[in-house]
């Protein structure tokens, strides 16, 4: 039988264990934050700087009818015999009132085979361009080149209306390489929903298709990515006020 002085120190530590148990989870879950934080602000920050070239940047008209947008800011591309991709990035889709949706969490994996020795850092952003290439990203996996099309998007804020790229490819691809590779091949990538950071992001599950078809409210963390979105498209969003960058 435990004396009340033992009981009282078991109370103790088993409060203390406790505690910093509580103090542990609090400090993982600030850090989860602060990388989907860190994600989001520098989604936003690809877009400035592609954008803010105007022979290289993606033409206003292309911008202004993409269905949906997706940024993965530095996504690792490693070829070693064989050719590798993994990024992490956010995406958001127009809803029926024609504003963008709230942001979803996303992944790209995915490789290519070939005789490839190097490696490189990538921005990119993807457009979904029709109705056919949304209905592929709202049902939250799409393997490119297999369910969906995708080609290189032409650059240059004036490039010709007149081109056939809208009825060609369902999604349109733009990068920004650091590195060893001069081009990109996104053939046989998918992009899925981000199941983990969805929940860091909104504080539960959330399914893609309700975060992209605007059934879910837009979070104070996503407001520099939507900021710099409704700049570039010039699309107004509600909630959302641009940053002094884009005023």
């Amino acid at each position: 039988m435990k004396t009340p002085r033992l009981y009282s120190q078991t109370l103790v530590a088993f409060a203390s264990l406790l505690l910093l148990s509580s103090m542990g989870f609090s400090a993982d879950t600030d850090k989860d934050k602060s990388d989907i934080e860190k994600r989001i602000d520098n989604s936003a920050k690809v877009l400035d700087e592609i954008m803010s070239t105007p022979d290289k940047g993606i033409p206003d008209k292309i911008m202004s009818d993409a269905k949906c947008v997706a940024v993965i800011p530095s996504m690792v591309k490693i070829a070693v015999g064989f050719g590798g991709n993994h990024g992490k990035g956010v995406a958001t889709c127009r809803t029926a009132n024609g504003r963008w949706s709230a942001i979803a969490p996303i992944t790209i994996t995915g490789g290519s085979w070939g005789l490839q020795l190097g490696g490189q850092a990538v921005d990119l952003v993807m457009l979904v361009m029709n109705d056919q290439g949304m209905e592929h990203l709202l049902a939250s996996k799409f393997k490119i080149g297999a369910d969906a099309s995708a080609a290189a998007g032409p650059v240059g804020r004036d490039a010709g209306a007149d081109t056939d790229w809208k009825m060609k490819s369902e999604v349109l691809t733009y990068s920004r390489s650091r590195g060893l590779f001069a081009g990109i091949d996104l053939s046989g990538s998918s992009i899925t929903q981000d199941k983990d950071e969805t929940r860091i992001l909104y504080g539960k599950f959330v399914p893609f298709d309700d975060i992209l078809e605007g059934k879910v409210r837009r979070t104070h963390m996503s407001q520099p990515f939507l900021a710099a979105l409704s700049h570039y498209t010039g699309t107004p969003m509600a909630g959302v006020k641009p940053s002094a960058a884009h005023q």
